[in-house]
């Protein structure tokens, strides 16, 4: 890995953490706009505007175990890239700690899922927070494409998945989804059904201790995340996708954020994305530490 911009208060070395940051600057798929591999860097940068206590958690980030490792070295190629990104979170994952990936597009957060997969083998399911079904078997000539990640999360690593916030699709995805009983709820089915209600249907569904959860910043509507690489307008509000975030942390062995594409913006949904991944380690060290 290599170093830039650490996020604030994540001081521990990596030895002593408990939470691994990392970085993938990687968007050579993204089909509409470019630009999510400054992400994680925006993303660093916004944390110095950020307070290092929580008062709704009533914790100080400088008090807990996190370490940031900077950016993993990507190729040009998706498949060598998500090849060494697998083997990176896996050795993280073996070490007892939780990766915490900042993307880059979302064909990422396969390996990543992957990686986590493995070490807790059916004790496990996959959340998936996105405006897109991302069902189609290849895109652009490329099986990898980032509008393909959730297809290949379910047929090459577990059908118990649930995605949140979807609202867009081509017909042959929906047709897809509907025959093979993929378990999704849309941005319409957050407003009408209650989001805290949802979030207790999708624990009951996957019935499971460990969970790896992926929030794609197009799962929030675009006049809150506007600079995001496939914008969609009606979607999730950023207090729904906080109490999504804050609920099923405690149950999550891995998170990701990806799509942010900064230049597309004044830096509010870096911001947004830097306060809902430390939404997510707030809520995780409480409850895992709260005995």
């Amino acid at each position: 890995m290599f170093y830039q911009n650490k996020i604030m208060n994540a001081v521990s070395d990596y030895e002593s953490s408990e939470y691994v940051i990392f970085g993938v600057p990687f968007d050579r798929t993204s089909s509409f706009r470019s630009g999510s591999n400054l992400a994680p860097d925006a993303i660093r940068f916004a944390s110095k505007n950020f307070e290092s206590y929580n008062p709704f958690f009533n914790i100080n980030f400088t008090d807990l175990l996190i370490h940031d490792a900077g950016n993993i070295e990507t190729y040009a190629s998706i498949n060598e890239t998500i090849r060494d990104l697998f083997t990176e979170v896996e050795l993280i994952v073996n070490d007892g700690k939780i990766p915490i990936m900042i993307g880059g597009e979302h064909s990422l957060s396969l390996p990543c899922i992957k990686a986590c997969s493995k070490a807790k083998h059916e004790d496990f399911g996959v959340v998936i927070l996105d405006a897109h079904l991302d069902l189609r078997n290849e895109y652009n000539g490329l099986k990898y494409n980032h509008a393909c990640v959730s297809k290949h999360i379910l047929t090459e690593v577990t059908d118990n998945y649930v995605s949140i916030g979807v609202r867009s699709g081509c017909e042959e995805e929906w047709e897809f989804a509907k025959e093979n009983s993929v378990k999704y709820y849309t941005a319409e089915d957050v407003k009408n059904i209650g989001v805290k209600t949802i979030i207790e249907e999708v624990i009951e569904y996957l019935d499971c201790d460990n969970i790896y959860l992926s929030l794609d910043m197009d799962s929030i509507d675009c006049a809150y995340a506007p600079a995001v690489a496939t914008p969609e307008p009606f979607g999730l509000n950023p207090r729904e996708v906080r109490e999504i975030i804050r609920t099923l942390s405690p149950l999550s062995i891995g998170f990701d954020i990806v799509e942010i594409a900064p230049e597309y913006d004044s830096g509010q949904t870096a911001i947004l994305g830097n306060n809902l991944l430390h939404e997510f380690i707030a809520s995780n060290h409480v409850n895992r530490f709260k005995d």
